[in-house]
């Protein structure tokens, strides 16, 4: 397959094209400022995409956005996070379907916010959407594909969970502190994770290109997902560290603020991925101590 991808230079979009690429697909690129051999230039803010471009692609995946939680949620870095989203989807979405022939596919990226803050609840695609600023913002961003949809794109919204690996994501941050002994829960820890190995990530993304039966939301998480607590018990475990030093929820919305710490750290979602095991997905890594293992090898 011949695939645009954004967001390509990500830590996810990294892990991607290097499988993609060791399966035989060709993966374009797809980059802000000037476009190097074999890539596509864009420039979301100026609505500028050429059609031409996308012609020939056997699908397309949107991975780019600014990251959720590398900045406090000033009202600017609102904004920020809703047009690097929202804006870039709707263009790739509507460019895509002013081609003909059609890309066949749009895997577009989404996240578990979606869900909000529900406890304890077992959340599959089917629940309805949560309440704050991240579920807002994976509404409107699901909601950008519309003009790829109405052209009779098959559009798939990858909903990812908390991404594992070692060169990036959560837990890269979280490491250091562990390996000295000083990683805990958060708060509570009784918020649930759900996490999913960047492999089985990379794995997920390549399915989903391959499998027409898989259309509308998929949630990207492992079937087993933990509580903060678990979490911290597993990843002190597999370093063979301690991980008795709980931070506090007043510490985290100090540095972070209340908006960011409260809806990603200490809000948390208990997903399960019925779409892709549904459609016979099979994870590589789908229990805690496996992947963390995996990740940290």
């Amino acid at each position: 397959m011949k695939i645009a991808v954004t967001g390509s230079h990500g830590f996810i979009g990294t892990a991607l094209a290097a499988h993609l690429r060791a399966g035989g697909d060709t993966v374009v690129p797809v980059v802000r400022g000037d476009a190097g051999p074999g890539e596509i230039s864009w420039d979301p803010r100026a609505a500028r995409l050429d059609p031409d471009d996308l012609r020939g692609m056997d699908a397309i995946v949107h991975l780019a956005g600014a990251g959720i939680g590398d900045k406090r949620w000033s009202d600017g870095r609102r904004e920020e996070l809703q047009a690097s989203r929202i804006v870039s989807t709707e263009l790739l979405s509507r460019v895509a379907g002013l081609v003909e022939p059609h890309p066949p596919v749009l895997l577009s990226g989404s996240a578990i916010g979606y869900y909000g803050d529900r406890g304890d609840e077992e959340l599959t695609e089917a629940s309805a959407a949560g309440a704050g600023f991240l579920a807002d913002l994976c509404r409107r961003w699901e909601g950008a594909t519309a003009a790829a949809e109405e052209a009779g794109i098959r559009v798939v919204h990858l909903r990812s969970g908390v991404v594992m690996g070692r060169a990036g994501g959560a837990l890269a941050k979280q490491l250091p502190l562990f390996r000295l002994g000083l990683g805990g829960r958060l708060g509570s820890g009784r918020q649930y994770l759900s996490w999913i190995a960047i492999e089985d990530e990379v794995r997920a993304i390549a399915f989903a290109l391959r499998t027409p039966g898989l259309r509308g939301a998929a949630n990207l998480t492992a079937p087993a997902p933990a509580t903060s607590a678990a979490f911290a018990i597993a990843l002190g475990a597999v370093l063979r560290r301690p991980a008795r030093l709980p931070v506090p929820a007043a510490a985290l919305r100090l540095v972070l603020g209340r908006d960011l710490a409260d809806e990603m750290l200490l809000g948390g979602q208990r997903v399960l991925p019925a779409a892709l095991l549904a459609q016979g997905f099979t994870f590589t890594h789908p229990t805690l101590d496996a992947a963390l293992r995996a990740a940290i090898a």
